[in-house]
């Protein structure tokens, strides 16, 4: 049986989701809108953990970035423009990312974690000890940005159904990028500098450039998730930088399958709806209340029966 083109399925899916707006109800609207966000942010560690090998603890700090980025600069303006609103917030994490990458690339393994760890912690205390972002309090996005052409207005964000097309145009923007850079001499590099990246030097190759350049688009990407997560909130706090968050988005991966870019997808969307299911009292009863030790204990029994992560089911080992 011929095999079908990689490029299928994730087309496929990505019509289901430009669907699904006719079927949600209001709920499974903001639920799916999450899931996209997330999963966005998760394809962006994706490049670092599962592309070069690069295991940081500290990529929240990109993603609150973005999404402090769009609510600070929002209210210079009534009604900020997508035009300058989003590149900025992008622009902003990605120039972090390249600070952060150069001073912790030059350390390796356990270190690196660490190193990036307490970036990640910097930036947070900024926001939570100091009145520049509101403090522990956080900030709200009053001021939502439109896209226009002179008087015309072609994107209204504060309206559901144009936000949703917007994220699921980022997801698959996010997607198709990253699957272009795999398949590219660069993304070849990076798995090589993944698998021995002293034969990489070896053959001529400069992987400290190499790791930069993955570390500061995988900022750049989670800034863009960011900046989608305040858009849909209308607030943001520090906590978005904690290294909960980086834990969390690290257990997608993992979950989902270390490596794959649809590993990436599926370990966000499952990771949502396991949070959801089990905090859901109607579901698991009393449970509700102790949803993290059922989520944590969950999540160590897909690890443990699925070293592949979901992705792998149904493969040939």
């Amino acid at each position: 049986m011929r095999k079908l083109p990689s490029w299928l399925l994730p087309m496929l899916a990505a019509i289901a989701l430009a669907a699904l707006p006719a079927v949600l109800t209001p709920y499974l609207h903001d639920l799916v809108v999450k899931i996209v966000i997330l999963a966005i942010f998760a394809l962006s560690l994706e490049l670092l953990a599962g592309t070069t090998g690069l295991v940081s603890f500290g990529h929240a700090a990109f993603y609150g970035l973005g999404a402090y980025t769009a609510a600070l600069a929002a209210p210079w303006s009534d009604a900020p423009s997508l035009l300058w609103l989003l590149p900025l917030s992008i622009a902003v994490p990605a120039l972090y990312a390249l600070f952060v990458g150069a001073l912790s690339l030059r350390t390796r393994g356990v270190y690196f974690i660490m190193v990036t760890l307490a970036f990640a912690q910097m930036a947070y205390f900024v926001f939570h000890d100091t009145k520049f972002g509101g403090g522990s309090d956080g900030l709200y996005l009053t001021n939502k940005p439109t896209l226009k052409v002179g008087s015309l207005l072609l994107l209204d964000i504060d309206q559901r159904l144009p936000f949703y097309y917007l994220t699921l145009g980022a997801l698959v923007f996010t997607y198709a990028l990253l699957a272009l850079l795999r398949r590219s001499r660069f993304g070849h590099a990076l798995a090589g500098i993944r698998v021995n990246e002293q034969r990489m030097r070896a053959a001529g190759f400069r992987s400290y450039g190499y790791k930069l350049a993955a570390f500061v688009i995988a900022g750049a990407l989670a800034g863009l998730a960011g900046f989608l997560l305040a858009l849909k909130d209308g607030f943001v706090n520090p906590e978005l930088l904690s290294w909960h968050e980086s834990g969390a988005v690290l257990l997608m991966i993992i979950l989902g399958g270390l490596g794959h870019l649809r590993g990436a997808v599926i370990g966000a969307v499952a990771f949502v709806l396991l949070k959801e299911a089990l905090s859901t009292q109607a579901l698991v009863g009393p449970l509700a209340e102790h949803w993290q030790l059922t989520l944590g204990a969950t999540i160590i029994a897909f690890v443990a029966l699925l070293p592949r992560g979901l992705i792998g089911i149904g493969s040939k080992t």
